[in-house]
Order: C-alpha cells, then structure tokens, then sequence
C-alpha cells in the first residue's frame, strides 16, 4: 500500500499545459541501505535533478513540462511517496522539490528487496498520468528482490500502456576491492535485464557504490530525459515525434 507521507504542496498542474513526461523514481530503502547510504541517495537523486545539464533539458519545452514523483521502497507493504507528483514548470518549483528530497528523513519500514511491490506502486503513480507523452519508472536498488511478488512474475498486462521501466543498480560499500564491486554490480545488471527493466529501449544504469550515486543518476536522467525529441512541437494537442536514442 502506498502511503501519503505529505502533502500536495507542489503547484497544482497548469490545466492548459501539455505534459511532456512523467517520471516516477523509485528508492531502495531496504536493510542493505544504512544511514550514510540512505542519505547519499536522497541528497544524490537532489544534486542529479539540479545539475546544470539536467536543467537545460527539464526546461527545454515550457510549454510541455515534466512531472516527477519520488517514493522510496522496501518490503511489499512499505512504499512512502516523499515527493508527490510536481509539474518542473521552471527553476523555483525544482529548488522546492530538491528541498523536500533534502528536508526528508528515514522512517521506519521492513528491512527486506520487494522489488515487484516497488514495480506495481509505480506503475499505480503512473497511471494517473495518463495525458503525458511518455511515461518512466525508475527504480533504484543493490540487490535481487527477495520477498513480495518476483519482477519476473509481474504481468505485462499490469503495466501500464507505453511505461518503460529503466533501472540503476548500485554496487555495495562493503565489498573489498573494485573487481569485487565491479562483479557484483555486474551480476545486479544481468538480473536488472532479465527481470525488471521493461519497454522500449528500456535500460539499466550503474553506481559504483552510492557515493558514486549522484553521478550515475544524472548520466541516466539525460538519457531518460533526451529521449524526447527536442524542438518538435506538439500538433492539435498531439505529443511530437519521439526520436529513440541510440545505445553508445
């Protein structure tokens, strides 16, 4: 169940504005996750959505804006939404939002991976957004799932239509040396592929570790982010063409 944990604060969404995308981040909170790494996260996801590349392409169409929402998540019963769903019309409504994600602190939640309960939240945040061109869901973790409905068990017909499931896996603090770290972020990124990423040109980012965090989201909100193309206005109300960016 998905818990309200503030209040719509946000700025209501202009009811003539087009949505461009809506985005929904979802942050692996589980035990694995101790208080440094739980505030890396958060304060990585702040730094990511206010770095000067990500600025440029949030604001690159006024006239259609992003909406993003933020929940961290751990067992099957715990997903606590700690942005509610804020239309990024200009640089004001973003330092609030980055604020709230700063502001935030850790609440009390099972310590257990329910990735396929973190799936179906977000896809439950994304259906109510159905009047937006595309629409992502983002999940964040740094391990399988290990309780609750298995990703791979989740039915395609539970996604909503046209959601892509992106992923950004991070590689544990506690493992000795790079090439251990480096193999176990590996072997995260194969069972990401398999089991949870979904869509088209879906796809999965890696962290080194979550103090390399801030980094790897970033490098994935422009990816996610540019898929749209820029400079190709909507027609009568329709979204513009979508131009897939090409895998490096």
């Amino acid at each position: 169940m998905i818990r309200w944990v503030l209040p719509l604060l946000l700025l209501p969404f202009g009811s003539d504005a087009a949505c461009r995308q809506a985005l929904a981040l979802g942050l692996d909170v589980s035990g694995s996750v101790d208080a440094a790494e739980y505030r890396l996260q958060l304060d990585g996801l702040a730094t990511a959505l206010d770095s000067p590349a990500v600025h440029e392409v949030l604001f690159a169409q006024p006239a259609a804006p992003i909406r993003v929402t933020v929940y961290e998540w751990s067992g099957p019963e715990d997903q606590t939404i700690i942005l509610p769903w804020t239309e990024l019309t200009d640089v004001d409504v973003l330092q609030s939002a980055t604020a709230m994600l700063l502001r935030h602190q850790r609440g009390e939640a099972a310590p257990t991976t329910a990735i396929g309960s973190a799936m179906l939240a977000g896809f439950t945040l994304l259906g109510e957004q159905a009047d937006c061109w595309k629409r992502t869901l983002d999940l964040s973790g740094d391990g399988p799932a290990n309780t609750g409905p298995r990703p791979k068990d989740i039915s395609e017909a539970l996604r909503p239509a046209g959601v892509v499931v992106n992923g950004l896996v991070i590689g544990s603090g506690n493992q000795r040396g790079d090439d251990a770290r480096i193999a176990e972020i590996k072997e995260l990124s194969a069972y990401y592929r398999s089991y949870v990423i979904r869509g088209p040109d879906a796809f999965v980012e890696s962290a080194l570790g979550f103090d390399d965090y801030a980094a790897a989201m970033e490098r994935k909100l422009l990816r996610e982010l540019q898929s749209l193309a820029i400079g190709a206005g909507p027609t009568q109300g329709q979204p513009p063409d979508i131009t897939p960016r090409q895998d490096q």
